[in-house]
């Protein structure tokens, strides 16, 4: 892929000093002679690349093409990789398979076998050891960005992706010349991974799955009747072995389903969101039968998803994981609380965005938006001429007057543009409950509260209309106004009592990110998997799976 734009402000560069010569590999000559001719095949190429924006060694293009020319223009040409320094880039290229990347993204077959011919001191001619300087130093960058900003575009997955990250004034050669004048390059190129805890996990996560991999995996449970305790046979001995594979169940002999072994399936039912009642059912027996190689997947489409947002996520803010179906509020990048949610439908997904909530509403009015008004309101009160004064529900003009339901001719819409707005009245069966937390977005989602409480009880919770209803929405508006004094728990339920609507600024923006994880990855080491509840793994891990992804050319 190539490498430009946001990518070259992140990018960088190799220091202009270079260490001594005499060890093997680099290709830094020791004749000065030898050394003007490889500067000048550098020059040529680089010449070429301004030129053609495009450049090919050993059949492999090159990516960095604006950032390439930038940094050997400062070197006055002269290679950057001197004796010993091309192994320990080659060290740090390998160890990207533990990113979930592949080495083959950064020319590692082609680096090795020019570093190979390179062996025999008749191969040195300098458009070689300049090919091989380049490609080095165009695997660096590429490698570098890949952990800076993740191998696919996420914009390039969905238009409406606005993680954007902020890298101010960051020179990209710069960078690079911090990583070649290194004493240690490897630490320096891999520490541009994400420093979050999350990340570190899912490092350690990816490590234990593939070793499960190469210790066999786990063989599926055959079909049958539900497994409880008290059940017996070559099943359950099965489902031993499959819980003992992950470490769910420390002993895997036996054919009898025990108190044990309900206690692991317990344990294994938690770390996968499903229904913790000791039982295989389907969906249990399903999440068992998940081989070990698709949740390796899993685990890689989820590391590239924390290289997109994890770099910048840091002090307070509040989180919405959305395939988890929880909020948690972070404070000095702690979480400090956490509660259930309700999200969209799988056909009315909520979006993964970042904003700031500014207020909440009080006993909110909620005025139905078009998408729901065209396809479940109007089409109900059709069915129904009574729908809207049992829930309570408005018809204004434009002008904000109040127009009687029954003077409308419903049998028109919503085929026809609909002239009237649908407001409902503030109270306990508000569609947004008694209070609302507003962000600006272009999807109009926010977060409320919501009169639909025993939904919170199940497992999997997709039931709305893509906004986000909040378990305890009390506490999280106490926790956002922070102020004991003025808005206890107490103080926010008399105003809700009052059933008067009531905005409320938060004394500082809040910023809310409503993000998309299907792994959990907890301090303990425990490794949860969840339900890909839109199906947005597979087209991320086809995108990561290609070697340009979805990043274009400049």
């Amino acid at each position: 892929m190539l490498i430009s734009g946001l990518a070259l402000l992140v990018v960088g560069a190799l220091a202009l000093t270079t260490p001594a010569h005499g060890q093997e590999g680099g290709t830094a000559p020791a004749d000065p002679r030898q050394t003007v001719a490889v500067e000048a095949a550098i020059r040529q190429a680089v010449e070429s690349l301004r030129l053609e924006n495009e450049l090919t060694v050993s059949n492999r293009s090159i990516a960095a093409v604006a950032l390439l020319p930038d940094l050997y223009e400062r070197r006055g040409f002269a290679p950057a990789w001197v004796a010993g320094a091309d192994e320990a880039v080659l060290r740090a290229l390998e160890s990207s398979a533990e990113d979930g990347l592949d080495p083959e993204d950064y020319h590692r077959s082609a680096l090795r076998a020019l570093r190979q011919s390179l062996r025999d001191p008749a191969n040195h001619r300098p458009t070689t050891l300049a090919g091989y300087d380049l490609l080095l130093s165009d695997a660096v960058a590429r490698f570098v960005y890949h952990l800076e900003f993740g191998k696919v575009s996420a914009r390039g997955l969905d238009p409406h992706w606005n993680l954007t990250r902020e890298i101010d004034d960051l020179d990209p050669v710069e960078v690079m010349q911090r990583i070649i004048a290194s004493r240690s390059i490897e630490t320096e190129i891999l520490d541009h991974r994400p420093s979050h805890p999350f990340y570190r996990r899912g490092l350690a996560a990816l490590a234990r799955y593939r070793a499960i991999a190469e210790a066999g995996g786990w063989e599926p449970i055959p079909e049958g009747p539900k497994l409880e305790r008290g059940a017996t046979g070559p099943r359950v001995a099965a489902l031993r072995a499959r819980l003992a594979a992950t470490g769910d169940l420390l002993r895997s002999a036996g054919e009898a389903f025990d108190a044990m072994l309900e206690q692991g399936l317990e344990h294994f039912q938690a770390r996968h969101g499903l229904d913790v009642d000791g039982v295989v059912g389907g969906g249990t027996l399903a999440a068992l039968n998940v081989p070990v190689e698709q949740r390796i997947e899993q685990i890689r489409v989820n590391l590239e998803r924390a290289r997109w947002v994890l770099h910048d996520l840091v002090g307070d803010y509040v989180l919405v994981d959305i395939a988890g179906f929880e909020l948690r509020l972070f404070r000095d990048d702690a979480m400090v609380w956490m509660t259930r949610v309700q999200v969209g439908r799988p056909y009315r997904k909520t979006p993964v965005f970042r904003s700031r909530i500014r207020y909440m509403d009080f006993n909110p009015t909620w005025t139905i938006p078009p998408g729901i008004l065209r396809k479940d309101t109007l089409p109900a009160v059709k069915r129904d001429p009574s729908y809207l004064s049992q829930r309570n529900i408005r018809v204004l003009d434009r002008g904000g007057n109040e127009v009687s339901a029954s003077a409308v001719d419903w049998s028109r819409y919503p085929a026809a543009p609909f002239p009237y707005r649908l407001v409902q009245d503030p109270g306990p069966n508000n569609a947004l409950g008694r209070v609302k937390f507003m962000f600006p977005n272009e999807h109009l989602v926010f977060l409320h509260d919501t009169p639909s409480r025993s939904l919170f009880d199940r497992s999997q919770r997709a039931f709305s209309s893509g906004c986000i209803r909040v378990e305890n929405p009390f506490e999280l508006a106490r926790l956002l106004l922070n102020d004991p004094q003025e808005w206890s728990a107490e103080a926010i339920a008399r105003v809700v009592d009052s059933r008067e609507t009531r905005t409320v600024q938060l004394p500082e923006p809040e910023l809310v990110l409503l993000l998309y994880w299907t792994v959990d990855l907890t301090r303990e080491g425990h490794v949860g998997f969840k339900r890909d509840l839109y199906d947005r793994d597979a087209p991320l891990l086809a995108a990561l799976s290609q070697e340009f992804a979805l990043h274009a050319r400049p």
